[in-house]
């Protein structure tokens, strides 16, 4: 009787009979080798063997499922599939969904493009506000510097007008003092000349001549001092002028 071997890749096994071989559940591709053999062969190779490997049928379904409508249904309800507006449901709300996205977008945008334009308008109205603002400013400075000019144009002229006044008294002071030093001069000799004239004259006529005119030369040297003073505070008025 042939005894076999068995090998599962790594090491063998053995010796079976035919037994001991069917109980062992080997497959068509296990390796098996008896004695006379020359090489290993796989069990469905060797005729005595083929036995162990009869194909056994599944067993049949119980069917507890519903078996599915036939495929003539199917296209029925496909050619029954609900439309709106003669499109299919799924192209119809994506036909939607296209138009709200547009209507969004064209909303969005005209807000965006209503806030540039009163953006743009707040901005305009700001600059016609500066400019008006500006020009406003700007009579008013030159109303100022308007004033401000005749100011000084009227004070020039009355440094001017005052100068002149000064000069002109400076001058008349200066002839006046000529003119009370000619006479001051003209009084000393004559009170000399009367001092010494004793013909045709009473002692009382001669005192009261000499008394007259002693009186002359007082008041014109007090005249020239009040002129010379006078004189000193107008031309320093008219140093600080200049």
């Amino acid at each position: 009787m042939k005894k076999y071997f068995l090998h599962n890749g790594t090491e063998s096994s053995g010796p079976f009979d035919l037994e001991e071989l069917k109980a062992k559940r080997i497959t068509k591709n296990s390796p098996v080798w008896f004695e006379g053999m020359e090489n290993w062969k796989t069990a469905g190779e060797i005729p005595e063997l083929r036995s162990f490997f009869i194909v056994v049928p599944p067993p049949i379904p119980t069917f507890s499922t519903v078996p599915p409508k036939p495929k003539v249904e199917k296209k029925k309800e496909e050619k029954e599939e609900i439309k709106i507006l003669g499109l299919s449901k799924k192209t119809f709300f994506i036909v939607l969904g296209s138009f709200v996205l547009l209507a969004i977008i064209t909303v969005l945008n005209t807000i965006e493009d209503n806030r540039s334009r009163e953006l743009e308008l707040r901005n305009h109205k700001t600059e016609i506000e500066n400019n008006q603002y500006n020009l406003h400013q700007k009579k008013i400075n030159d109303e100022k510097n308007l004033v401000a000019e005749e100011e000084k144009a009227a004070s020039e002229r009355t440094k001017k007008e005052r100068k002149q006044t000064l000069t002109n008294r400076i001058l008349e002071i200066k002839h006046l003092l000529q003119e009370n030093t000619n006479n001051l001069e003209a009084t000393k000799k004559k009170l000399e000349d009367t001092s010494g004239f004793k013909f045709f004259r009473s002692a009382s006529e001669k005192k009261e001549q000499i008394s007259l005119l002693e009186k002359n030369i007082i008041d014109y040297n007090s005249e020239n001092d009040k002129l010379e003073k006078e004189s000193d505070i107008l031309k320093l008025e008219l140093e600080k002028i200049k």
